[in-house]
């Protein structure tokens, strides 16, 4: 163990008392396992395609829109924040944020929502254990196994949820989606902390592309406060560095008052090992007023930005492009790429998931039409 993980709380993950690799390797000489499992992410071929692939806005719409590479970063920064404050470890927590969008579809909820549509027959597909199964199985970096080999607790991080069905093939990784029992704190700690970003940073993008407006923002009272604040301070500032000014208040608070709540469940519960915070209530969460301004807020979006109907459009678009994909590829498996077709058709419908999941926005933009237009590609 090293002189960090030392100073680090007692309910907080260790590299020494981690439960393992699927394959046991030496121990890291000049890093703790949870670093060489953030940086197996970070040189992984599905983390680079990340900036490929949408948030809410398709890739080609805008140069200056989030992409999931640039949400996973503010997720891991928001996330070593929040850890660092509770003792949690670091390490872990910014390898789960990375990670957690690995499985992600092109197109975003709208491509994971066509996705698993045309897999409901065949199982159904969940983004969360995409990113798992990809980080298990589907990479391909090293000599001796599939995947990147990370240990149990980023796995569990990254296994954010997952049906009844799945959980009960995952052995020991899915056994608390049985039980209802809770992750490690750092998994908690990435989760709301995805939460964060998300909300915030979309208000951003939707308000740089002009489809909501400061005066629909003004309904809402997490907003509002720190709007009033930020034009309080700077009476003179506007546009895009007045938005900043606001973004970054409410992501401050957002981030302060999860931290005050955390520890006052964290006092309650007394934890002394990682386990013990496994079995007790979630402990990462916001106050409860605050809870409720998050959550206007995330109504918020909902109704006025992600079923927008500008942005309803390019999700119907990406629909029919998966759908349509999906059902060529069904129909003829030989439209695949080697490495996706395998003579066990019962298999067949899962590979052409993975191989459609994989893609990014554009990629699936150029097989669409490389597939269907009779134009020169």
């Amino acid at each position: 163990m090293n002189d960090i993980e030392a100073m680090l709380a007692p309910y907080a993950a260790r590299s020494n008392t981690s439960r393992g690799r699927s394959h046991p390797e030496p121990v890291p000489p000049t890093r703790s396992e949870f670093q060489r499992d953030r940086d197996r992410i970070i040189h992984s071929t599905a983390f680079r395609r990340l900036e490929y692939k949408t948030q809410v806005f398709v890739n080609h719409e805008g140069d200056l829109f989030r992409t999931r590479l640039t949400h996973s970063l503010e997720v891991a920064q928001i996330a070593r924040s929040i850890a660092r404050n509770l003792r949690a470890n670091e390490d872990l927590t910014e390898a789960i944020a990375l990670a957690h969008d690995l499985g992600h579809t092109p197109f975003g909820h709208a491509g994971q929502d066509a996705l698993n549509a045309c897999m409901r027959e065949h199982g159904g597909f969940e983004h969360n254990l995409q990113s798992l199964i990809v980080v298990d199985e589907l990479e391909e970096c090293y000599g001796a196994f599939n995947g990147l080999n990370l240990t149990f607790e980023t796995r569990e991080g990254i296994l954010k949820h997952c049906s009844r069905a799945n959980a009960a093939t995952l052995g020991a990784l899915g056994e608390r989606f049985l039980s209802g029992r809770q992750p490690g704190i750092e998994a908690q700690i990435a989760n709301l902390a995805d939460e964060i970003a998300y909300n915030n940073h979309d208000i951003d993008d939707g308000l740089r592309s002009g489809l909501i407006s400061l005066e629909q923002l003004d309904e809402v009272s997490l907003w509002r406060r720190f709007f009033e604040q930020a034009r309080a301070a700077y009476p003179d500032l506007s546009g895009r560095r007045l938005v900043h000014e606001t973004t970054r208040r409410i992501i401050n608070a957002l981030i302060v008052d999860l931290i005050a709540a955390t520890e006052a469940r964290i006092r309650q519960a007394a934890p002394a090992t990682p386990d013990d915070v496994r079995s007790a209530p979630a402990l990462v969460t916001f106050g409860a007023a605050m809870r409720e301004e998050a959550g206007q807020l995330k109504r918020f979006l909902f109704d006025n930005l992600y079923r927008h109907y500008v942005v309803m459009r390019m999700s119907r678009k990406a629909q029919r492009i998966i759908t349509e994909l999906f059902e060529a590829f069904m129909d003829d498996p030989r439209l695949l790429p080697p490495q996706y077709r395998t003579q066990d058709m019962t298999q067949q419908p899962r590979w052409i998931a993975h191989y459609v999941a994989g893609m990014t926005d554009r990629y699936a933009i150029r097989e669409y039409r490389r597939l269907f237009s009779v134009d020169p590609v």
